[in-house]
């Protein structure tokens, strides 16, 4: 296949156009950082974000290249189908549980990062024992979505991957670097109306192609494959839910989340743009969805494509370009490759972002220099971008293995961090004590259970562990159960501790973490270890 120049010439267009918005917003946030702390500026837009700028940033951060590929792909896959399509679902149902019970506590009391009431409960030191599972998280999403957009831009391009992720990675980590919140914000307006006109400018063209069958009908009858609806066996049940569980409380201990609420301009204002934007990331859904179930109604054969079919050819993960590539008309898939570039970077500054703004913020000034000046703060914010966002394109070249190192880390956010902030804001005095030991126990039970993708067996075989391949397949829903465990140790260790030191039976000088003394001070709320703890 020759070099697509139409299709290069239209996304250097866009890459220059969100380029300039970046810029045109770093502008804008220099002029207003003189109203308040430029740190704050950058992290959370000063807590004065416009309703509807912060409603289109907060959905474009879950309308990621992940999402919509990953969308669209499920619908395809023959052992899958639309009722395993949990995402959209799952992540509007975490949102509007983040505006329901975790919003208020968080914006009412000015925190800057999803990090602050961990270390004020917990003290520094453990709070920069929680600060890694994000902090990776963050930087093998950024290089997951690098990798897609690269193997998308090889195939209706032309272009070799490298190039895409290094020029996409260097785009997002200048604007980003020069107007943290304001330059994602505003490029995330643009960004998600492109990813919205063009999937659907898309669709039609792909369902009217003379390659498709009629999708009503392939929904529950087979043509070229299983039917796209798909189903769920019943030894599956248990893995089916333990996803889903993961995706609706999974996704609210990220930065990405919190830094876009904790913008708002108050909590009332916060929540309304929770709840909104759980509608619109499900809404967003539709056209992938749409694209997946044309591919599985195709013949493939009748297109330049041919057979063998992409999931006979392992090319199911890049269903949504194929489809438009391979269905559409060239001018209607030049527009279909900008939406999955803008949902690419659109992901990819909400990555950066968060881990920066995270280690400046929590690791930086709160430990390794106390003293910080402002200037200092944003210097060592910039610098940590450059640092994850170059770390993160090099990553993208590992492909396969970054998605799940990606994955696997996301788990780790669930079952370790979740717990961590649900005892914070809703637990009364839980301690360092509960909070060490649950972060432990819950790790070590998350590495027991093992990881096929990364070819580590299991040790705990739970009900319903399976060899499948060569490979164990744990069908028991074992994250959520490690979750709830280790929220379970959290509290119990907590209260365990606390009374063996009130009663006396350990000795009041082994409480290193001063937890009776805090108690003693603070008797009607969680205890505070502040930083004179560590």
């Amino acid at each position: 296949m020759a070099l697509n120049i139409p299709g290069l010439v239209a996304l250097i267009v866009f890459y220059a156009i969100t380029f300039a918005i970046g810029i045109w917003a770093s502008w804008k946030s220099k002029k207003d950082q003189k109203k308040g702390k430029p740190s704050e500026m950058i992290i959370v837009g000063g807590r004065n974000m416009n309703f509807f700028i912060g409603l289109f940033t907060a959905t474009a951060t879950w309308v990621g290249g992940a999402y919509i590929n990953g969308t669209a792909e499920t619908v395809y896959l023959p052992t899958r189908g639309l009722v395993w399509v949990q995402a959209p679902i799952g992540f509007a149902l975490s949102l509007v549980i983040g505006g329901l019970f975790f919003v208020n506590p968080m914006r009412s009391k000015n925190y800057v990062t999803m990090m602050d009431p961990l270390q004020e409960t917990y003290g520094n030191m453990i709070g920069s024992l929680l600060f890694i599972p994000p902090l990776i998280g963050d930087i093998f999403w950024f290089a997951a979505i690098l990798a897609s957009l690269g193997a998308t831009m090889k195939v209706i391009l032309d272009i070799e991957g490298y190039l895409a992720i290094i020029i996409s990675a260097c785009t997002v980590i200048l604007y980003t670097l020069l107007g943290g919140l304001y330059s994602v914000a505003y490029t995330d307006v643009i960004q998600l109306i492109f990813i919205m006109l063009s999937l659907w400018i898309c669709v039609p063209f792909a369902l009217l192609n003379s390659a498709t069958e009629n999708i009503y009908y392939t929904a529950v009858q087979e043509s070229y494959q299983a039917p796209w609806i798909g189903q769920v066996q019943t030894e599956y049940l248990g893995r089916w839910l333990d996803d889903f569980l993961y995706l609706v409380l999974g996704s609210v201990p990220w930065q990405t989340y919190f830094q876009r609420v904790l913008s708002a301009s108050s909590p009332r204002q916060a929540r309304l743009i929770s709840y909104l934007s759980g509608l619109g990331s499900f809404l967003m859904a539709i056209p992938s969805v749409l694209i997946g179930a044309v591919a599985a109604s195709t013949d493939w054969n009748q297109t330049s494509y041919g057979l063998p079919t992409p999931v006979e050819r392992g090319e199911s993960a890049m269903i949504l370009p194929l489809v438009l590539h391979y269905l559409c008309p060239t001018y209607i898939s030049i527009g279909g490759l900008g939406a999955i570039a803008a949902a690419v970077m659109s992901s990819a500054d909400s990555a950066l972002l968060s881990a920066s703004s995270m280690f400046a913020h929590n690791i930086y000034r709160k430990i390794l220099r106390k003293q910080a000046t402002e200037k200092e703060v944003v210097c060592i914010m910039r610098v940590s971008m450059v640092v994850f966002g170059t770390a993160a394109a090099g990553l993208a070249f590992l492909s396969n293995s970054v998605y799940d190192l990606w994955f696997l880390s996301g788990e780790l956010v669930y079952a370790l961090l979740f717990p961590q902030l649900f005892c914070v804001l809703f637990i009364p005095n839980t301690n360092t004590y509960g909070s060490a030991a649950g972060f432990l126990f819950g790790f070590l039970l998350r590495l027991l259970a093992g990881e096929p993708s990364l070819k580590i067996p299991p040790v705990i075989h739970y009900p319903g562990c399976s060899l499948v391949d060569g490979v164990y397949i744990q069908l028991f829903p074992f994250k959520t159960f490690t979750m709830l465990l280790t929220l379970g140790t959290i509290v119990t260790v907590s209260y365990l501790v606390a009374f063996l030191f009130k009663r006396n039976i350990l000795p009041r000088r082994w409480d290193v973490c001063s937890v009776i003394e805090d108690i003693v001070h603070s008797p009607t709320r969680p205890a505070m270890l502040l930083e004179n703890h560590d």
